[in-house]
């Protein structure tokens, strides 16, 4: 009995002994796994910013007519405003990945490696929001510097009944939904997949931390 009781002691010690071991090398490939991953998304953000600018940029200088709309565009305060606010928030997105990219290459310490963890995916968090919010904004918005820059679909809705009217309203609802909906599933997609394998790293670091 008494040989059976130093054998159960024996493999107890053993076990902690595999376990410390284990958290050891875990931890390592947790703050490496993790610091992937936000330097890709770094990336993502830094290709997502190229993307605007040429879909803003390219069309001015290939169509004569989308130049003029956007030039008229320009004339007004609100346009040029929501435009600069957008890329600055693009800016300040990839300075804040940039920085935890940076913080989590730096720590060697795993409460630090969590709050990282955790300040990344409010970031990203708020800049999605940010960005559906500026969609929903946008399309209105749009059809409103057209009504009053383009004569003749202002004209074609100054000349519309209750009825069309309503049709036109609830074709902008949809319209916007829709656009929101595709960024959303875009962001759910490519922002989602890594979000999720950071969590994973959260959880597995906080039991380490127990």
């Amino acid at each position: 009995m008494d040989e059976l009781e130093l054998l159960k002691k024996d493999w107890k010690k053993a076990e902690t002994g595999y376990k410390n071991l284990t958290d050891l090398e875990i931890y390592p490939m947790l703050h490496k796994k993790s610091s992937s991953i936000i330097k890709t998304l770094f990336y993502i953000s830094i290709a997502e910013f190229v993307f605007w600018i040429l879909v803003n940029t390219l069309p001015y200088f290939l169509s004569d007519s989308y130049r003029e709309k956007l030039d008229a565009s320009y004339e007004n305060p609100l346009f040029v405003g929501l435009s600069l606010l957008s890329f600055g928030v693009i800016i300040l997105f990839i300075y804040l990945l940039y920085n935890s990219y940076k913080s989590i290459s730096i720590t060697d310490n795993a409460k630090r490696l969590m709050e990282s963890i955790l300040r990344t995916r409010k970031v990203i968090k708020y800049y999605v929001i940010f960005n559906l919010v500026m969609i929903f904004i946008s399309i209105p918005l749009s059809l409103y510097f057209e009504f009053n820059q383009n004569p003749e679909f202002h004209d074609q809705v100054a000349s519309m009944n209750s009825t069309q009217m309503l049709v036109l309203y609830a074709i902008t609802i949809v319209m916007t939904g829709v656009i929101i909906l595709i960024f959303w599933l875009f962001y759910r997609l490519i922002y989602g997949i890594l979000l999720r394998r950071l969590n994973r790293n959260y959880v597995e670091l906080k039991k380490l931390e127990v």
